[in-house]
């Protein structure tokens, strides 16, 4: 049986275009576990490149397993935004 941990102290998904990111930080989930992915940072890296606590790394990682599916669609989702955007008013 999957536990799924009570993370809103530390990730909210309100306001910011509703992209579930650090509270308090705008620092996008998506954004620590790709990074954490394609640089290769553990969490004392990233919560150093991000001027985050661990514990805030940690949950924001959390957040993304456990949500990955959702995180991925949200992120699609404000690329095509910004591609939109980009191709109605230029670089």
């Amino acid at each position: 049986m999957i536990t799924t941990v009570d993370l809103r102290k530390y990730i909210a998904t309100e306001f910011f275009g509703q992209r579930p990111h650090v509270r308090g930080h705008r620092v996008p989930v998506a954004t620590l576990a790709h990074s954490a992915h394609s640089q290769h940072w553990d969490v004392s890296e990233l919560a150093y490149q991000f001027s985050l606590t661990e514990t805030e790394v940690l949950a924001a990682l959390l957040y993304y397993e456990q949500h990955r599916e959702a995180v991925e669609a949200t992120e699609a989702a404000h690329q095509q935004m910004l591609d939109e955007m980009t191709r109605q008013h230029g670089s």
